[in-house]
């Protein structure tokens, strides 16, 4: 655990991977997810809260892949999962990561005798 950091810490913007948490103190819960998304990655948030609404309410406006409420890297090989921002690139797991293997493209003919080129 890393606390009484500056928010431009590196620990704090960067990525860091491994068990590692930063504490950052704040005022309101704007701020506190003015703070959370305040960096160029989304992979993974957390919220730790015996208030369900305001965990419902703060997660829905959070920018990262997954938010796990009162628990952490609980995983289910159907819910999506994946990054945002500069975290990441698709999903995997559930629906979701199938369209990361997929491609749309569109054909369109003109059946019309004596048009086109």
């Amino acid at each position: 655990m890393l606390a009484d950091l500056p928010t431009s810490a590196e620990a704090v913007t960067e990525e860091t991977f491994g068990p590692v948490l930063t504490v950052q103190p704040f005022d309101s819960e704007a701020e506190a997810i003015a703070l959370a998304n305040g960096t160029a990655y989304g992979l993974a948030s957390g919220i730790q809260t015996s208030d369900l609404a305001k965990a419902h309410r703060v997660a829905a406006k959070l920018q990262a892949g997954i938010t796990w409420i009162n628990g952490w890297a609980l995983l289910d090989p159907s819910v999506p999962f994946g990054g945002v921002k500069a975290s990441g690139w698709g999903r995997e797991g559930g629906p979701e990561a199938m369209e990361s293997y997929q491609r749309a493209h569109s054909i369109v003919f003109n059946l019309e005798q004596g048009s086109g080129a």
